[in-house]
């Protein structure tokens, strides 16, 4: 009798297996995908050209260097801080590799130079902050004036426009198909990197630590001051080659390269998931984001809209994107704070033989 019970017990145990529900699955990364994908489709169908491997190719390339710098930048914005002058490090490290081509110098030998200057400018952003104190919103957006600055000191209203067959050949030839340009390479290479550091290693983890609770990942033990700096050399360093890049794409180096990648940059972070107060957020909202952004860039470019009306579509995104990952993030919380705990599992004693 006892036996049977517990037969029937375990059976019904078995059963009763915990509902999975649609909130299981509820992420701002799943939703972004979705709707991505959904624009894609809409775009290959309605758009005349879309779909064309030039177009294609060239919306790529235009997003390649922003792709590269939300890398970084969503690592700091998870751990509460923000870098204003990437794009202004971009141009700087761009107008060193001009200078040092034009003076003789070798592609290989001046491409390790330009990404010590790259590391050194986002180490004394990061060492402004942790070290003194500062915001590291008012320190970038002083080094911003700062780094572009030296740039027209470098090379004034001129631009450097000889440059090595080997560079240009990388700014325009075509990697496995003419649809996708080598620029995105360094994208395709950093990213996964980026996303297993993030979400599979103990310094990803003390990254979301940091983000969540300062005080608290403090008093854990962890040397958050020492992992911020990191943060902001690798941020710098990693401009340098989106620097390179946008040389090699554009075929020349000047001061004014990039101006306004900024904005889009934070855009796509936040679009893609990452809090603005830090602790949250994954790589793959900020790659779908990426995506998004390009593809709307690209849409409004093919129906002729202009660069202008393409900045206020970008800024609009910005402020959606702020109200409704806000939105998103409230009713998840309060969805996960009424979901029921799961039942304790109940172990049935073994029948007597």
């Amino acid at each position: 009798m006892s036996a049977s019970l517990s037969l029937q017990g375990r059976k019904a145990g078995a059963v009763r297996s915990p509902k999975i529900s649609l909130r299981d699955f509820a992420s701002w990364d799943t939703g972004l995908g979705i709707i991505t994908l959904i624009a894609l489709m809409l775009a290959v169908v309605f758009v005349p050209r879309f779909a064309t491997s030039f177009n294609l190719s060239q919306a790529i390339a235009l997003v390649s260097e922003k792709a590269l710098i939300v890398l970084p930048m969503a690592l700091l914005m998870i751990v509460r801080e923000i870098d204003l002058s990437v794009a202004s490090i971009l141009a700087l490290t761009s107008c060193i590799l001009g200078v040092l081509l034009q003076s003789g110098w070798p592609l290989m030998g001046a491409i390790p130079v330009v990404l010590l200057a790259g590391a050194l400018c986002g180490a004394l952003n990061g060492w402004l902050v942790t070290r003194l104190g500062l915001a590291s919103l008012l320190v970038t957006l002083g080094t911003m004036g700062l780094y572009r600055g030296l740039g027209y000191v470098l090379l004034g209203a001129n631009s450097v426009n000889e440059l090595p067959d080997g560079l240009t050949d990388f700014g325009i030839a075509p990697l496995f198909t003419a649809a996708i340009p080598q620029t995105i390479l360094p994208f395709l290479i950093l990213a996964p990197i980026f996303a297993i550091v993030l979400h599979r290693t103990a310094i990803g983890r003390r990254i979301y630590a940091i983000g969540g609770s300062p005080e608290v990942a403090r008093y854990s033990g962890i040397r958050s001051d020492r992992l911020r700096l990191w943060l902001f050399t690798l941020s710098g360093l990693v401009c340098a080659i989106a620097g390179i890049v946008f040389t090699a794409r554009l075929s020349n180096a000047r001061a004014n390269n990039a101006q306004g990648f900024e904005l889009e940059i934070i855009t796509m972070a936040l679009l893609g998931g990452i809090s603005v107060f830090g602790g949250r957020g994954r790589l793959s909202g900020v790659i779908w984001a990426v995506i998004l952004v390009a593809l709307l860039r690209d849409v409004l470019g093919l129906e002729g809209v202009g660069g202008n009306a393409q900045g206020i579509s970008i800024g609009l995104l910005l402020i959606l994107s702020l109200l409704l990952g806000g939105v998103f993030q409230t009713r998840l919380d309060a969805a996960r704070r009424r979901a029921p705990p799961p039942p304790p599992e109940v172990v049935l004693p073994e029948p007597a033989s």
